[in-house]
Formats: structure tokens, sequence, C-alpha cells
């Protein structure tokens, strides 16, 4: 799309927001994020200075039982040479989706802009106990806070530490609250990759026992019969969380869980949190000689794929040094090929809206490439990217 035609795109949306601001006051939020980041030379890439920047506007107008939402990006990347953005890892494919609402404006060995719609829906509630929507729309089945193998829809990337907001999908949803505490939601889903057309449809039930959340869904994932459970609660001081996936992909029964743990501690009068996960895996793979068939996979082009081990745990923690102040840290690893991505951080809020924070990825394992193994471990070719994000909420 032309930057003409960009331009146009955006001016619509602010004027059509905007005059419907002034009528029914809606509200209107903006976001604006820049990151320039600094990655050493690897085995597979040479050393660069990356400058990645993304301006968000979305509205969610509400007009009597009919509810719209809209969400408009622009990314702009600017670069010192044309490599995998910063980090080199987390970057997993997702996509696939039916509506064609992402553009690019210019790309080349230095810039790349492209703009979308990530959010683009709309909603009717004919009752106060049901919603049904459709259009681009987030949607959201995971127990667990990391490693989330029961959510089929565009999970979190671990090791993405600039992510805001969870991708859209395209589908139609439709949510029923039979009570207080209990939903039932059901997503129909198509989707097309270079593995052809694809329909998931899957319905899912919520409930509250105890001080228990209790999920379970089941239907067809990409054509394919799977279910899940899911629970979350706490036994004494600690939260429990954990999620499990049964599939027959291929006419094979593949397993999929996360068990984890989590807790909030005192620690010098300032508050330390702790999440650790381990999850094992059928769609992971159990070392370095199966990975370059696991890239081509189906499901690794659906975006199914937060890590690719069969084996990994994760470990997450942040400490309040005061209330302007936070340190964390994160430790992924590969208990298969042993290797491990580990990051440190410091964050800032500058204000009411105003988030400023600076890290460094490390990647541990090993990096030795050969004809046979082009991706020897799963972080060992990381390397070191440090980073400053300064992020505005307006």
């Amino acid at each position: 799309m032309s930057r003409a035609c960009a331009i146009f795109v955006t001016g619509t949306f602010l004027v059509c927001y905007g005059n419907t601001y002034r009528a029914q006051s809606p509200r209107l939020t903006g976001y604006l994020q820049t990151v320039p980041l600094s990655s050493q030379q690897t085995e597979l890439t040479d050393s660069a200075v990356t400058h990645f920047n993304r301006l968000r506007i979305s509205s969610e107008p509400v007009f009597g039982s009919i509810r719209v939402e809209a969400a408009y990006e622009h990314v702009l990347t600017l670069r010192q040479r044309d490599i995998p953005l910063g980090l080199g890892v987390g970057i997993v494919p997702s996509g696939g989706e039916w509506l064609d609402l992402q553009w690019t404006i210019n790309e080349n060995e230095h810039i790349r802009w492209q703009h979308r719609f990530d959010r683009l829906h709309i909603g009717w509630t004919p009752t106060d106990n049901v919603e049904i929507t459709g259009g681009r729309q987030a949607v959201s089945w995971g127990t667990t806070l990391v490693l989330t193998p029961s959510d089929p829809f565009s999970p979190f990337s671990p090791s993405d530490p600039f992510r805001e907001f969870r991708a859209g999908i395209d589908a139609v949803r439709t949510r029923i609250y039979p009570g207080e505490f209990s939903e039932i939601d059901v997503v129909v889903r198509a989707t097309q990759s270079p593995f052809g057309e694809e329909l998931t449809a899957l319905g899912r039930g919520l409930t509250t026992w105890r001080n228990w959340e209790l999920s379970t869904w089941g239907g067809s994932l990409y054509g394919d019969a799977a279910g899940a459970v899911g629970a979350a609660g706490s036994l004494g001081a600690w939260a429990i969380r954990g999620e499990a996936v049964i599939r027959n992909l291929r006419e094979d029964l593949v397993f999929r869980g996360t068990l984890g743990v989590d807790r909030q501690f005192q620690l010098r009068g300032k508050d330390l949190f702790l999440v650790v996960e381990y999850q094992r895996d059928g769609l992971g793979v159990a070392g370095p000689d199966e990975y370059v068939s696991l890239l081509q996979s189906a499901t690794f082009y659906r975006g199914e794929h937060q890590v690719l081990g069969r084996d990994e745990t994760v470990v997450q923690a942040s400490y309040q040094l005061n209330p302007l102040w936070n340190l964390a840290g994160l430790w992924l690893w590969n208990l298969n090929d042993r290797s491990a991505l580990i990051s440190p951080s410091l964050a800032y809020s500058a204000g009411a809206n105003t988030s400023i924070s600076a890290g460094v990825f490390f990647g541990i394992g090993s990096s030795d490439i050969t004809p046979t193994r082009p991706l020897p471990s799963e972080y060992g070719l990381a390397g070191t990217t440090g980073y400053v994000s300064l992020s505005w909420f307006f």
C-alpha cells in the first residue's frame, strides 16, 4: 500500500473516531513505544543496531447493544542491515488470518514500515448474558502465566519483552454467562497457510469451585480433534496453575502440558514475585537433529510453538526496589539441548502513563554450526542483545 494511502487510512480512523468521541464520549486511547537495540555478532548474523517503533490508536465505542473495537498500528523498524529484529529468538510465525488488514508502506535494507488493524470487530449483546462478536479480536484461553499450550490462539512468546497487546485473530465468537462465575465460549476461526485452508471450531467452559478456577475445551483445532483441561487455585500461600491438551495429530495422540507455581514474597519489606513453570510438549522436539523439520512444520507456521524443546522450564522474578524502580529477570531453559536464554532487566516508572526499561538478553548453549546441524541448540545462537524501551500510553 502506498504512503499516501496509509496516511489516508490513519486520517480516516482519527476523523471517524474523533467525531464519535464528541458525540458519545467513548474512550480514545493511544500507545507509543520506541526501542533501540544493539545485537552482537553471532555465527549467523553480524552485529547491528536496530530501532523499533510502534504507534497504536484504539477505541471501543458502544451504540446500545452494539459494540465496536478497533486498534490501528504503525510499526517502523530502522536497521543497520537486513537481519532478524534484535534478539533473533522468540520470533515465531503467526497469522494466516482471513482478513487482509496488514500492509507494507516501505521496505528496504534499512527500513521496514508497516501498518495494520490489530483489532477490528463488531459485537452484539442481545441479552445481558450473551455476547456475539465477529472480526479481528483477541482471544485468550491460557491458564498458566508464561508457557500456555492450551491457548490455541496466538499465545505470547516468552522471550518477547516488547509485546504489550495480544495479537488479534479473525474469528466469530459467542460468549454465554450462565452464572456470575461461569462462562461458555465458542470460537470459530478460518485460517490459510502454505499448507492450505483450515478451520478451527472450539467450545470452552469455565467455572469456579471453592478457590479454584476450572476450565475445559474441545472440538476441532486446525481440523484435528483436540481437548484440554485447565485449573488454577492455591495451596497455602502458593498459587498452582496447570493445563493439558490431548490432540489427534496425523492419527497420533499428542500431549502438551504445563504445570506452574507462583507466589508473592516480602523481602526486606518489598514485593518479590516469583513464577516457575515446566512444560512437556509433544509438539516440541528432543534435540538439534530435529529442529530443521520442526521449523518447516505446519504447527510452527501456524504459530503454535512458544518454544521449540520437548521439555522446557521458565523462571521469572520481579522485585520492587521502590515504588518507581523494579528489577526483573527471565531464565528460559531447554532441558533437552541444555541451552538457555537469560535476561535481567530494570524498569522505571517515569509517570502515570510512562515507563522506561532496559535489559539484556544472552543465550547459553552450543553454537557450533555443522552441515547436519544448522541449529545446534535453541538458544546458543541468540548472542547478546541490549535494549532500552520507552512506552507512553495516552
